[in-house]
């Protein structure tokens, strides 16, 4: 039987104790005593005594050190920490740094972090930015917004309701032609105090709500610009603002063109700073060079990879990266022009036409699998405009469960035409009908779209599988400024495979609505219905979300049933972004410059403490 250390060094101590004990010594003398008596007892130990009571002693300390780790684990926890570089590559060259000027994703990009506005997005939900509060009166005409009075710009000057009036006063200003102007036609803005303004319209728009997240401009900087000089100020490359981050450096090349843009965080910021201290773009002509960049680690994050690299990153596990995705509120689909072509406004036609197509099979050869199926005008992810987000969603994916199981079906589309009267001919393979005055009818048409990799390609597959169905079709493709002004303006296409981007302010009346069906407007299946033209104008005038998902569901199934379009898949936003960066949020990305929404989350360094120092 094995006998524990501890009681070998008690035995070799008493031992030692006894011998040394005298027959003179009072009963107090045969205890242990403090201090040098029990160092007098070691220095009687022999030699093998003493490695055994220093093996002891080191057991107990460690034991000891060990237990109060483990006791002092149990009550940390980890949070973010403050400081560390997000190193991001982009695509492209600062031009115009400035919230109502901004058109590119680099633009957007930093002026959403360098401005801000009286709202932002967060949880995909408006919650008070600059602003502390606001309202909306009960006929949806005037909001009213209460300012934060503690809000500086980066310079110190204090932001009042006098910069969001000059901000919006010159966005209206036609001559300088900002791509905002539209979300504030007819709108009066009226300054009460410093810290109170209204925003009057002409008739109730819900969606109106979402334009507050514009970054406000600092009017005693801009406000001695002449408009003619307005695009050309130095302010636009080194911007002022009151947001987050500010312009801490810019690096420029030889010829003074600029390769990296340092912004740091502002310590005067009135709201959450975050944890990230820097966040520094360098800048590339193309992705090419940008993803050579990622791979050596010049760059640690890089956004709006295509599909294709992104599946290439995505392959190389040994990577300091990771790829992320969220599906964009962006549909591309067929639409089709009944005018152009006859034959397609035989509804069974169109519906052996959305049978046929393999939607997975394109996402799958075209977007490598970064994106989703959809077979209705609302993508999966579209929620209700302002508030109802979840709901909606659920519904907009419960209405595509039934249908997308057909998607596909050639051998069913097939059938579906028999059924109805169109027989395919023995020599071409293409199907034809004689209609109610014995003139034939033939399943032939033209797809027009635009000289992409992306849409070529989806075009292409979707001729196959309507060829293999046995229609006659043929692929017409133009560059982007020509399908515009000569094929979409003129609404000269038989079916056009397209892509329409459906905003935060969820808005669907450009592309649905009767009153769109020319140019300007986006209503590219020429659709004319009177009920869901009551229902748009119904949606745009309420600020009630049930109302609004109720008209929804009504429009959805107005839009499934008609068909005026064959639906085919969302893609996705692709963001690549080092492994160490963690609290991000992709939810509700509408366009590349939204991943920042959640940047006050984000962060690259973590820290230990006591759980009662956490706050959680």
């Amino acid at each position: 039987m094995k006998i524990p250390i501890c009681v070998v060094i008690l035995i070799l101590v008493y031992k030692k104790q006894t011998s040394s004990t005298v027959t003179n010594q009072s009963p107090k003398e045969l205890g242990f005593k403090k201090g040098p008596t029990i160092m007098s007892y070691f220095r009687q130990f022999s030699a093998t005594e003493k490695v055994i009571f220093g093996v002891f002693v080191l057991t107990v300390i460690i034991t000891t050190i060990m237990m109060a780790q483990k006791v002092n684990n149990l009550f940390m926890v980890e949070i973010p920490g403050r400081g560390g570089t997000l190193h991001e590559g982009i695509v492209g060259l600062p031009r115009n740094i400035n919230p109502i000027l901004a058109i590119t994703d680099v633009d957007r990009d930093i002026s959403s972090l360098v401005y801000s506005g009286l709202l932002k997005w967060e949880n995909a939900k408006l919650v008070p930015d600059i602003a502390t509060s606001y309202k909306v009166s009960d006929d949806g005409l005037t909001y009213t917004f209460i300012l934060n009075d503690n809000v500086r710009f980066h310079d110190g000057t204090q932001l009042t309701s006098d910069d969001v009036a000059f901000t919006v006063q010159k966005i209206q200003d036609a001559t300088l032609k900002s791509p905002r102007k539209s979300d504030w036609t007819n709108v009066t803005v009226q300054t009460i105090s410093p810290v109170e303004i209204h925003f009057v319209l002409k008739q109730a728009y819900a969606p109106f709500i979402t334009n507050m997240t514009l970054g406000i401009l600092p009017k005693h900087i801009w406000n001695t610009v002449n408009d003619d000089q307005f695009i050309f100020n130095h302010y636009n490359i080194n911007p002022v603002g009151s947001g987050p981050y500010k312009v801490a450096n810019i690096v420029n090349d030889g010829s003074g063109i600029p390769t990296d843009y340092e912004l740091s965080t502002w310590s005067g910021y009135y709201g959450k700073i975050p944890y990230i201290s820097n966040i520094d773009f360098t800048f590339f002509a193309d992705e090419e060079k940008a993803v050579i960049a990622l791979e050596n680690g010049a760059i640690d994050s890089l956004a709006t990879v295509s599909s294709n690299e992104a599946a290439k990153l995505a392959a190389d596990k040994s990577s300091d990266y990771t790829v992320l995705e969220s599906t964009l509120p962006r549909i591309f689909g067929v639409f089709f022009n009944q005018n152009q072509a006859p034959v397609l406004a035989d509804k069974i036609v169109r519906q052996a036409l959305d049978m046929s197509v393999d939607r997975t099979a394109i996402i799958k050869k075209v977007l490598s699998g970064y994106g989703v199926p959809i077979d209705k005008p609302l993508p999966s992810n579209i929620t209700a405009p302002l508030n109802n987000h979840a709901q909606l969603g659920a519904v907009a994916a419960s209405q595509s469960t039934s249908t997308l199981v057909k998607t596909g079906n050639i051998a069913g589309a097939q059938a579906l035409l028999e059924k109805n009267g169109w027989r395919k001919d023995l020599t071409s393979g293409i199907y034809t009908k004689k209609d109610k005055k014995n003139v034939t009818l033939t399943i032939s048409f033209d797809i027009f779209t635009a000289d992409t990799p992306d849409l070529k390609q989806a075009a292409e597959m979707v001729k196959n599988s309507w060829t293999e169905m046995g229609a006659q079709v043929d692929l017409r493709v133009f560059n982007a400024s020509d399908l515009y002004q000569n094929v979409i303006r003129t609404r000269k296409y038989d079916a056009l495979l397209f892509g329409e981007l459906i905003g935060k302010d969820r808005d669907l009346y450009a592309f649905w609505h009767s009153s769109q069906i020319k140019a300007p407007g986006l209503n590219v299946a020429l659709y004319a219905n009177s009920k869901v033209d009551k229902l748009l104008e119904d949606i745009r005038a309420t600020n009630d979300d049930d109302v609004r998902l109720a008209k929804y569901t009504q429009f959805n199934d107005f839009i499934t049933t008609d068909i005026p379009a064959v639906f085919l898949y969302s893609p996705d936003f692709i963001y690549v972004v080092p492994k160490s960066l963690r609290g991000i949020d992709l939810e509700d990305i509408t366009v590349s410059s939204d991943r920042w929404n959640s940047e006050s989350t984000w962060y690259l360094i973590t820290e230990n403490v006591w759980k009662f120092f956490s706050g959680r």
